[in-house]
Parts: structure tokens; sequence; C-alpha cells
């Protein structure tokens, strides 16, 4: 278990900047191969559970958590929609997204960063001045539904 927490950190850094990659599902489907070895699992089982059971983040998780850490802990080089107009609007806490139709720019660090910030439910984004608050909050979020995907973030829908 501790060489994998080696090999673990080695995978996780710089995530935000080649997490969204699409040869980043390579090392997902190696990670979950190592899990499946490592639980004596067989080679078609599900590694949700698994990765629950023994606390270890999928890929995909970890770059959402990475990325949105990132905005939060540098706020300032984001602008909300409040700064932008004076209108009060439900979404007036949300992230102002720049106009830009470069796809490299688009799948960067601070494109997506927004996209994941704005998407975050509203009690996750009043505790996002207070990183030691948010952080746990956050990972229990993430865990609680655990996203094999940006795609699957995006698409579920809070209540």
């Amino acid at each position: 278990m501790i060489y994998y927490a080696h090999v673990h950190s080695i995978l996780i850094y710089g995530i935000i900047f080649w997490g969204n990659s699409p040869h980043s599902n390579y090392i997902f489907k190696i990670k979950k191969r190592i899990i499946r070895i490592m639980t004596k699992s067989k080679r078609r089982d599900s590694c949700r559970q698994l990765f629950k059971r023994l606390e270890i983040l999928p890929l995909k998780f970890q770059y959402i958590l990475s990325t949105l850490l990132f905005v939060v802990k540098n706020n300032d080089l984001f602008t909300t929609n409040q700064e932008i107009h004076n209108i009060n609007t439900r979404c007036n806490t949300s992230l102002h997204p720049p106009l830009c139709k470069l796809r490299v720019f688009q799948k960067g660090v601070y494109f997506t960063g927004i996209k994941l910030y704005n998407h975050l439910p509203a009690n996750l984004k009043n505790l996002s001045k207070e990183i030691q608050l948010f952080k746990p909050a956050l990972k229990r979020f993430l865990s609680s539904h655990s996203f094999y995907s940006v795609e699957e973030y995006l698409d579920y829908r809070h209540n």
C-alpha cells in the first residue's frame, strides 16, 4: 500500500494541466488495473466500490478536486458576474467565463476551472472563502457521487 501511495503522488503531480487530456484515460485504466490487482478482483469487476473501500480517489475525481482547489486558492485571477454587472441574479456569485473560441484555451485550467466552479452547489460556493472548510466539504460531495468523468460531474443536477 505504501508503494501505491508513492505512485499515486507521482500520478497527480500537475494533474490540473494534463488531467483533461484524452491520454489521461489510459492512465485511469492503468490505475483501475492496479486496484484490481491489489484487491484480487476479476478483470471485468467495477472499480467504483473498490475506490471507495480503499479510500483511493479516481483520476477524474482528483482532477476535479485539484482544479477547484486551484480556482479557490487563486480567486483573485477570476471575475465574478457580480463584478461585471450590478444586476442581482441567482448567478451573480458564479465566475464570469471569458469570451474565447480557441479550443486549446477552453480545455485549459482557467476556463475548465470556471466551468467546474460554476457547477458547484450553492452551499459549497459559500464555503469557498474558507479553504479549511471548503476542501473537506468538497471531498465529501465528490466522493458521495463518485464521478468518473468531468462530463458526469457537469451532467449532475443539484436538488
